[in-house]
């Protein structure tokens, strides 16, 4: 059995920052991004906490991101914001557009966030809750590499083209779910492909479109859509509305930006902000305790509601610290003393 040693979240944070400055990025975009790796590390959703550092840096070292780029929320007051993340992370720049967002969204019932030439490569779930503790239901969605084929399809076309939705709740956590419309997000694959291990059937097919349970030639293959045709339609849908929708790149375009998908994707991305009670006046009746009877109905059946798994680990990461591997531990050891010379060109 592994061993696994316990790290606070604040030391774990403090880490991730180092080696991200120590990589060159300025001081408030590794503030921003070491937020969202370590509530990955927290709730226990290894394929976008720390294993994400590597792949940060390798886009960094080859010059396909702007590690100092500062977003710009340009001037407007209408429903659709914008932010120009000049070639940099997408996390900074969600962090600068909020408030703004939750304000337009209280005021005007609806806002959008438009994130323009941007590197997206966390979980969604972090953007859509945070909105959610604001009161507010929220929609996020990014187009990514080409790396799935279409429903019938036999090469890579599509992106991950992950959509994450969260709604609020009073005394409990936000209602959120959050998936790839591949069968599994990407990062999954890898991590099977590190630990040695096959995938399950129905994942993936490989360069000459076979289906395949080796990870490696899945990577060099292409991903299936979860669900056949619908899961296709979807991620068709997130292809339209955060890339043609607005004019930044689709999944094959971003594939050929950066020369395949060993580096991170840069697109843009498009989160939906909407009042509850803007939507809901004149009916009389209160959104929020109208949802709190659906919830209730489901847990009455046993069911579980999505990120309660996520909720109990972080629970559990507050109270005992992130647990993590020798092996992980070595990671960022050698990530903070080597910095950009840690991984391959």
């Amino acid at each position: 059995m592994t061993a696994l040693r316990s790290i606070s979240i604040a030391e774990l944070h403090r880490r991730v920052v180092n080696v991200l400055q120590g990589a060159g990025i300025r001081s408030e975009t590794a503030q921003s991004m070491a937020r969202v790796i370590v509530a990955g590390e927290r709730d226990n959703c290894k394929s976008h906490g720390i294993y994400r550092l590597e792949g940060c840096l390798r886009v960094l070292k080859a010059g396909k991101v702007a590690g100092d780029a500062v977003p710009q929320l340009l001037p407007g007051s209408g429903p659709v914001l914008q932010v120009l993340a000049g070639g940099g992370f997408a996390c900074p720049a969600f962090e600068l557009a909020q408030p703004e967002l939750v304000a337009r969204a209280e005021t005007l019932g609806l806002a959008a966030l438009v994130i323009r030439d941007c590197l997206h490569f966390s979980a969604l779930w972090y953007e859509v809750e945070l909105l959610a503790r604001a009161g507010l239901a929220a929609l996020s969605m990014c187009p990514s590499h080409a790396a799935v084929a279409p429903a019938g399809g036999t090469a890579p076309l599509l992106g991950t083209n992950p959509l994450a939705f969260a709604y609020p709740r009073t005394g409990a956590h936000p209602y959120v779910f959050d998936f790839a419309t591949s069968v599994a997000a990407r990062g999954e694959i890898e991590l099977h492909r590190r630990a040695g291990k096959p995938l399950p059937e129905g994942w993936a097919m490989d360069a000459d479109g076979n289906p395949t349970t080796d990870p490696q030639a899945a990577l060099d293959g292409a991903m299936l859509p979860f669900g056949g045709h619908k899961g296709s339609a979807i991620s068709t849908m997130i292809e339209l509305m955060a890339g043609a929708m607005l004019g930044e790149f689709m999944s094959a375009e971003a594939h050929r930006e950066m020369g395949g998908t060993r580096l991170l994707p840069r697109h843009g991305a498009l989160i939906l902000a909407f009042k509850p009670a803007h939507f809901a006046a004149g009916s009389g009746r209160d959104p929020i305790a109208e949802g709190e009877q659906l919830f209730d109905a489901i847990a009455g059946q046993g069911a579980r509601l999505p990120s309660q798994r996520r909720y109990a680990a972080r629970a559990r990461a507050e109270a005992e610290g992130i647990f993590l591997t020798e092996a992980e531990f070595e990671q960022l050891d050698r990530l903070e003393r080597l910095g950009l010379a840690a991984v391959e060109d």
